[in-house]
């Protein structure tokens, strides 16, 4: 279980984050959408304590981590995985060296173990036999795919994926969001969702959480958000711009 409650977050005399409070239940799949800019991102790297809010709380299964210290951190984020916008691989390291990354600097493994690790992640993302390529043979779906194995390798409780279609063709986005279901349902994992496709969060979201004003403005079903007769709601999800809001 994540929630989020009365969060507040300024950069400078910014604010980004206003009062946020959402819940989301064990086992569930979110999807968090909103306006580039309007704190999407800011709001997932607090619920693994990356960022400190100015007030409010962030409880990780009961627990609040708001004032945590990094060394009581660490148990905490090891719950979680995460796939990066850009996949966030280290390209001088193999497939297997990347995937393998996280358990062979974070825990005492055989040799062995980890490899028979690595190949059931990978397989798992539909990229068996992959381990001796780099980074710079794959393709940017690939590479996606490469970053989930990694994230999933020591079995997280949760998984956080920012944006995990940005930059992928429609076949391509829809491969990875079977792999974000296909992941949930093996491992049985929560599930959060940043994206600004609407494809991608009608498909996989339980729930869907819409920022928006600094605040969750709505939150609801994907039946219940997609025929929302909000007009906010309306405008974002049919791409609709409302000139007085458009900043440069």
């Amino acid at each position: 279980m994540i929630e989020v409650r009365d969060l507040k977050k300024k950069f400078g005399a910014q604010p980004i984050l206003d009062g946020v409070t959402f819940r989301i239940e064990t086992g569930e799949s979110a999807v968090i959408i909103g306006r580039s800019g309007g704190g999407k991102s800011v709001l997932l790297k607090h619920l693994i304590g990356l960022l400190k809010p100015d007030s409010g709380e962030v409880l990780v299964d009961n627990q609040s981590i708001v004032s945590m210290n990094e060394r009581e951190l660490l148990p905490v984020r090891r719950k979680f995985g995460m796939l990066f916008q850009g996949a966030a691989l280290f390209d001088s390291l193999t497939v297997a060296e990347n995937v393998a990354f996280a358990l062979r600097h974070n825990h005492r493994m055989a040799e062995g173990e980890i490899r028979r690790r690595v190949a059931t992640a990978l397989e798992m993302v539909d990229l068996p036999g992959t381990e001796n390529k780099k980074p710079s043979e794959l393709s940017g779906g690939m590479r996606k795919r490469v970053g989930l194995a990694r994230a999933i390798i020591y079995e997280p409780q949760f998984m956080l994926y920012d944006e995990p279609t940005t930059g992928l063709d429609p076949v391509v986005s829809d491969s990875i969001d079977q792999l974000i279901l296909r992941v949930r349902d093996r491992l049985k994992v929560t599930t959060v969702v940043v994206t600004h496709d609407m494809r991608s969060a009608r498909r996989v979201g339980h729930r869907i959480f819409m920022l928006h004003g600094k605040k969750i403005h709505a939150a609801g079903t994907p039946e219940e958000i997609f025929h929302s007769a909000d007009p906010v709601v309306r405008n974002f999800i049919e791409g609709v711009s409302n000139p007085k809001e458009i900043t440069f």
